[in-house]
């Protein structure tokens, strides 16, 4: 009779401290401290790999494989409408695509300085607003056609 009496009050105890708890809460809000909106700071973007033909003699010899990361504040990236990834891919394309500098047999000799500037000043012309902060190549190589075509 006892155990009983002691699981009921057990019980009361339990149901009364809840209701604190739950009348707190919708009081305040939470019970675990007020965040920002949005963390500061910068995010990471990466893009998906991207693969340029490379033409001479009116054929294609291979392909630039590349895969950029570019750097765009937390806040700004919550603001905007359009996410500035396709704007960094086609802006990656057409520089790569276009540059008669690039021998694709040389690649080391290649100023990626330049390419990564350049793409982050015209995303930022076309976006009409300072967005990306920098980009970051994380893969650059070139893939001849047979290397392309042959199945792993």
């Amino acid at each position: 009779m006892i155990r009983l009496v002691l699981a009921g009050l057990w019980v009361c105890i339990l149901t009364a401290g809840t209701s604190y708890a739950v009348a707190y809460w919708k009081e305040n809000g939470s019970l675990l401290p007020a965040k920002d909106a949005y963390l500061d700071g910068l995010q990471y973007q990466k893009t998906r790999a991207l693969s340029v033909p490379m033409v001479e003699n009116g054929n294609v010899q291979g392909y630039i494989v590349a895969r950029f990361v570019y750097t765009v504040e937390a806040r700004t990236m919550h603001q905007l409408n359009v996410p500035p990834e396709p704007f960094v891919v086609d802006e990656a394309f057409r520089r790569i695509y276009a540059d008669d500098r690039l021998d694709f047999r040389k690649l080391a000799r290649y100023d990626l300085s330049i390419l990564t500037t350049g793409i982050k000043q015209r995303v930022n012309q076309r976006m009409q607003a300072d967005v990306v902060q920098d980009v970051l190549v994380e893969d650059f190589n070139y893939v001849s056609k047979e290397e392309f075509q042959q199945k792993p």
